[in-house]
């Protein structure tokens, strides 16, 4: 599975938002997408989606033009979305059951919530939940769909300073069990690096590719790591970027 952009641009109005992007994400990647504020990085995402077409260029997964969402490609994005009235296993179960009104493979829920970490609390509501717990509800709903790609949009970006450590941690070690294909949106630099296998920064509007990285950070991956050589001079050249 690879995902190419080729050469997309978007404009809304008069205004160039995107500039020629060009990126191919491997299968079993971990992608950062890292940018200021206003710099189109979720309008790629948007665009990855299926949300919002290109004004120029096209995306494609495996060769085949991504034109509508669809079932290979689930996002997640900076609020839950959770449905209040429904219970945490009624919650992840919500798109299976669209999918087919009929049949719900409860072993393949149980299995995610087992993942997740968060047994024992299938019956809870929402607002029982902590704003951390609240999100990996987000994130199980969408790895029960068995996504091809998963997208997220600035996940952490609302919880305070230490669940959102706390979730990345846990993000980490999720993906070292399933090795999904992600495509990760953020605008903290130390996030970005710590969480991608490659980092992509994104100049100021209209955006543009300004650096592709590998990261250079083995795994099992830990904050402690934020002290390490290849880590500081890749924050380096991040901050360079950024600043202009």
């Amino acid at each position: 599975m690879t995902i190419v952009i080729d050469r997309v641009s978007k404009d809304f109005g008069p205004h160039r938002a995107l500039d020629e992007i060009s990126l191919t994400i491997e299968d079993g990647t971990f992608v950062t997408i890292l940018g200021a504020s206003g710099c189109g990085k979720s309008t790629l995402l948007n665009m990855l989606a299926g949300l919002t077409a290109p004004s120029a260029g096209q995306l494609t997964l495996d060769g085949t033009r991504i034109v509508k969402p669809g079932p290979d490609r689930v996002v997640v994005f900076q609020q839950p979305g959770l449905y209040p009235w429904l219970s945490l296993r009624d919650n992840i179960a919500f798109g299976l059951r669209m999918r087919d009104t009929r049949h719900i493979d409860w072993k393949r829920v149980d299995d995610v919530i087992d993942v997740i970490g968060l047994q024992g609390f299938e019956k809870h509501r929402p607002y029982e939940l902590s704003g951390g717990m609240q999100q990996r509800v987000a994130i199980a709903r969408a790895l029960v769909m068995q996504p091809r790609v998963l997208l997220m949009d600035e996940p952490f970006g609302a919880l305070d300073a230490q669940t959102r450590r706390t979730m990345q941690q846990f993000l980490l070690d999720l993906w070292d069990r399933i090795h999904a294909t992600v495509v990760f949106i953020t605008h903290d630099i130390d996030e970005a690096i710590l969480l991608g296998e490659r980092l992509v920064v994104m100049s100021r509007r209209p955006g543009r590719v300004a650096l592709t990285s590998d990261v250079p950070l083995a795994h099992p991956r830990n904050w402690e790591m934020s002290l390490e050589p290849g880590f500081l001079d890749l924050k380096r050249q991040a901050m360079s970027i950024l600043a202009h």
